[in-house]
């Protein structure tokens, strides 16, 4: 390849990126200013000019959509396959290295992975025997407990019981799940990243094994690592000891980091170049590149970001331009209420759609998942198709993971987790009783669930009832199991088989629903996906099969199909990212939106204690308001073309009217950028009078009830429901007129909106 190739589609401050000589690289790469670009074009320099092997660089990022990209546009530009490549997300590597040193990380040979829903379940089956009432300690609570001492590098007994008086039985519950999973063979996701760090400080043999073998570690969106995530590169890399000679080049950007409830560490990006100096000789010091251009939003959007982001402290610093043009004015709207405001949000999506615009273009973004109804229910009166972003994804639907279940059982009778879940499912006359009689029996003689009950069955312990039904259930599990018919099965077969046997379609298709009919439906694409995946592969795991580093047992291990699937499947169930978009407009919380892009946004509901959130505004020490303003600046910059920002004078919260005030946000965005689509007070003209002062903001508007002319003219004022003795009930956004011309304008659930004589249609 050509080295015009790799370097003449690049920018200088990219060019720079690519070519640098640093042996520790920080990318602070702004919005839209072709990150992934820069990553893709690095390796390509590093195999075609510096002649390093591709199977020496090792490039993470953090979900599965990105990871796959980075590998085709390698591949891609490179006119070349790299299946045995090192690209993949944290979880995935790590679970390729765990499959690789089963046995050096304490592993059993064929560990299973667990998802969110089966290890609550495991800890609700831990409190029960434990006899924690979990109405008092819900579950979930426990389990965002554990995961977090997991993120943070803590097992059970790391833990400080003098740190948890009052609350020691979290300490034992973790302790207990420890040992079930280990007994068992089950890893869940916070287990992958944690097992995999303790590989290396546990193995040195490990550790110094890839240590030789990787030259250049690269890293995309670095502002997102948590403890155990930057723990991990920071022993693999080895903090350039003299011993070590590993590259780490690394990209991200300080104003994107806005994970911190999910255990994101700004301190990463900030602190990497000092991290990851210590040692390294004078001329190949650490290096800092600001990628500022941007290839996405106009001038005016971009100035209002950089404005907006200026008031954090202890940013790293760069400022977004771009050289195409200022584009339009930012549009703000203050609403009379979130009706009113969805009602302005539609109305501009029509006016798009009939200028030619595509409704896939268009993103509604907001703070809170549940500002979405409001917006959903005027899409849905108009006609407009429309998404919600981030819903179950396939492999996260209940009869999927039903499906799934009996496939891991069947490959694994160790499997305690899909053991519980399918038991019963569909019911066959097993109840929780004889459920509870088995777990007890595997927990006293310390066996799997599928021991304990086939003891329990021999020594007559169960009703005869219970132990016809539970018979016929192991029976039904044992006929799945292809691998005991001495005949070959494809895995396609081999899913097909399991379905049938399960009955899982027909226990769904019972019910003459559409719903049931989706569940259907999920049931039979599950066999298009086996077939892709059969077909396809997955270039991750393929990679671990065909490495040379696994035994002749490990590589067994991983030739088994089914085995490979259920990996698969685990995996992308864990990560949470939504489907691809079709024909219709997406509405979507801030936090989704990152990473997103599109010609025409809304950012809704910019208000105090909405955005910023109210627990942000509570944050003495400035952290939390911080984050939001980052989420500000993310959502800003997802505008390629028009962007409007919208609040509202009062809002329903809780089931209360309350009054809102509009965000400190939008006091700093500079008055010659906006054009404020409708001013409540004439008086009130400029943003510039915005201040970061909540309280002065009180004066610009008038009161959720009106103000006090409105109310004398009688009990009628804006934002009060009302109801009509023809249209029924509705919501009033509007009023003018005084006396016998006084109006309304009323918002009704089912009619639409409509202006009323107050003298004429006497509202209740």
């Amino acid at each position: 390849m050509d080295i015009s190739q790799i370097l003449d589609p690049l920018n200088k401050a990219q060019r720079q990126a690519v070519c640098s000589e640093a042996q520790n690289t920080l990318v602070l790469a702004g919005a839209g200013s072709g990150k992934t670009r820069v990553l893709v074009h690095r390796i390509a320099w590093l195999v075609q000019v510096e002649n390093v092997s591709p199977y020496s660089i090792m490039a993470v990022t953090f979900t599965n959509k990105a990871a796959a990209e980075m590998r085709f546009r390698i591949e891609n530009l490179l006119k070349t396959p790299l299946r045995n490549m090192w690209v993949g997300t944290f979880h995935g590597l790590a679970h390729r290295l765990l499959r690789a040193h089963w046995k050096d990380a304490k592993l059993v040979e064929n560990f299973q992975i667990i998802d969110s829903d089966d290890q609550l379940r495991l800890l609700k089956r831990i409190m029960k025997e434990m006899g924690i009432d979990d109405k008092q300690h819900p579950p979930r609570e426990v389990q965002w407990f554990i995961n977090d001492c997991k993120d943070n590098g803590k097992r059970s007994q790391q833990l400080n019981p003098a740190d948890f008086r009052g609350r020691e039985f979290l300490l034992d519950i973790y302790y207990r799940y420890e040992e079930l999973c280990q007994r068992t063979g089950l890893v869940d996701f916070a287990e992958l990243l944690l097992r995999a760090h303790e590989l290396w400080l546990k193995q040195p043999h490990v550790l110094k094994h890839y240590q030789q073998r990787f030259s250049h570690i690269l890293v995309d969106e670095f502002q997102d690592t948590n403890t155990i995530q930057y723990a991990w590169l920071k022993v693999l890399s080895g903090n350039n000891l003299p011993q070590t000679n590993i590259h780490t080049f690394v990209v991200g950007d300080d104003d994107q980091s806005i994970y911190g409830w999910r255990g994101a560490k700004i301190e990463h990006i900030r602190e990497f170049c000092h991290d990851f100096n210590a040692g390294a000789s004078a001329e190949k010091a650490a290096e800092t590149i600001k990628l500022e251009q941007n290839y996405r939003s106009t001038g005016n959007i971009l100035q209002a970001a950089n404005a907006v982001i200026a008031n954090n402290t202890e940013r790293l610093g760069k400022e977004l331009w771009t050289e195409d043009s200022e584009g339009e004015l930012l549009q703000i709207y203050r609403a009379f209420n979130e009706i009113d405001e969805a009602a302005y949000v539609a109305g501009q999506i029509e006016k798009w759609v009939d200028k030619g615009g595509k409704r896939s273009d268009i993103a509604i973004l907001y703070r809170s998942n549940a500002q979405s109804q409001p917006h959903e229910y005027e899409l849905v009166k108009r006609g407009i198709p429309y998404r919600v972003y981030g819903g179950l994804r396939f492999y996260e639907r209940a009869e999927v993971k039903d499906a799934l279940a009996y496939m891991r059982l069947a490959a694994n009778y160790q499997d305690d987790a899909a053991f519980e879940r399918i038991i019963n499912t569909p019911a066959r006359g097993i109840g929780l009783r004889t459920v509870e009689i088995i777990r007890a029996a595997a927990k006293n003689n310390e066996q799997f669930l599928w021991q304990a009950v086939q003891e329990l069955i021999e020594n007559k312990q169960l009703s005869a009832r219970a132990a016809t039904a539970v018979q016929k259930f192991i029976y039904l599990i044992e006929e799945m199991d292809c691998s005991k018919k001495g005949d070959h099965f494809t895995l396609v077969e081999q899913v097909a088989h399991i379905l049938e046997l399960s009955q899982l379609k027909q226990f769904h298709g019972r019910e003459n629903t559409e719903r049931a009919q989706a569940k259907v439906e999920n049931l039979q694409e599950l066999i298009n996906a086996v077939k892709r995946f059969d077909d396809e592969g997955d270039p991750l795991l393929e990679a671990v099969k065909e490495s040379a580093e696994l035994n002749d047992a490990e590589q067994q291990v991983l030739t088994n199909p089914m085995s490979e699937f259920l990996a698969h499947a685990a995996l992308e169930a864990g990560e949470g990212q939504a489907d691809e978009w079709e024909e219709c407009v997406q509405l979507m919380s801030l936090h989704s939106a990152k990473g997103l892009e599109f010609e025409l946004v809304f950012l809704t509901g910019v208000e105090q204690g909405l955005f910023p959130h109210k627990n942000a505004l509570q944050d003495y020490v400035g952290g939390k308001l911080e984050e939001e303003r980052r989420l500000c600046y993310v959502g800003i910059t997802r505008a390629r073309q028009q962007l409007h920002l919208t609040h509202a004078e009062s809002r329903t919260m809780y089931g209360r009217n309350e009054m809102a005030l509009p965000s400190q946000f939008l006091s700093e965005i500079p008055a010659s950028l906006v054009s404020e689509v409708r001013a409540v007070n004439n008086n009130f003209s400029s943003f510039d009078s915005f201040s970061n002062n909540n309280s002065s903001f009180s004066s610009s508007y008038a009161s959720p009830g009106g103000s006090a002319d409105d109310r004398a003219e009688g009990e009628i004022s804006i934002g009060q429901r009302v109801k009509h003795k023809k249209f029924g009930e509705g919501i009033v956004i509007d009023k003018e007129g005084s006396g016998a011309r006084a109006r309304v304008q009323v918002n009704f659930d089912y009619e639409g909106t409509k202006w009323l004589m107050l003298s004429i249609a006497k509202l209740v």
